[in-house]
């Protein structure tokens, strides 16, 4: 299985995803293919900022639509299958994490501007209470924005996850609740602590 990391193929994008777990019930394997093309890059992109490690990344989303595959009769449709897979996804992602004594840091993929885009985006918000005078334009500097990226590898797992999945995926609460099952409580609390350990972070290499 190949990971293309340039724009999605918008090939069957307009066909509903239960109706494309149907047929690869079925076992039609284009109804499977259309379902990864939909949704690898941003699986990918969502493992990279979890595990900081560009191969393992690809390797991770290779495995996740392995288990999809392997695991599609089981899907019984009591969330969505983005939700579902998503959920693979990630738990893949924080098992690696837990095994792996790796501190490694992954920036930004150079070769999408739109995902650097949300990500800048997201640490303006992440960073709009902080002491710094003008918090956009902190963030708008590309070297002080990787050194907060790199600092999101500080955070524990749990408190990682849901920053990516809220602040660069853009997710709702409920969703990330979903997928890291837990309660919509534990989502927020997890968000505020890791935003303001983030927000600690600029604080101190600013001074």
């Amino acid at each position: 299985m190949d990971i293309h990391h340039g724009r999605t193929s918008n090939r069957g994008i307009n066909i509903d995803d239960a109706v494309l777990v149907g047929q690869c019930r079925r076992g039609d394997s284009s109804a499977m293919e259309r379902l990864i093309l939909k949704y690898q890059n941003r699986i990918y992109n969502t493992i990279l900022k979890i595990c900081a490690n560009t191969d393992d990344a690809v390797e991770l989303t290779q495995e996740t639509f392995v288990k999809v595959i392997e695991s599609i009769d089981t899907f019984e449709g009591r969330s969505s299958f983005y939700t579902w897979a998503f959920r693979i996804a990630v738990n893949l992602a924080l098992n690696y994490r837990k095994r792996s004594a790796k501190l490694g840091f992954s920036s930004l993929d150079a070769n999408s501007d739109e995902r650097n885009g949300r990500a800048k985006g997201a640490l303006k918000q992440i960073l709009a209470d902080t002491a710094s005078p003008n918090p956009a334009a902190v963030a708008a500097n590309s070297e002080l924005c990787e050194l907060i990226i790199k600092s999101l590898m500080t955070l524990d797992d749990g408190q990682r996850a849901v920053v990516v999945l809220r602040d660069i995926e853009g997710m709702n609460y409920a969703r990330i609740a979903e997928i890291l099952d837990i309660e919509l409580g534990t989502v927020k609390s997890r968000l505020s602590r890791a935003r303001a350990r983030l927000r600690e972070t600029l604080e101190a290499i600013s001074q």
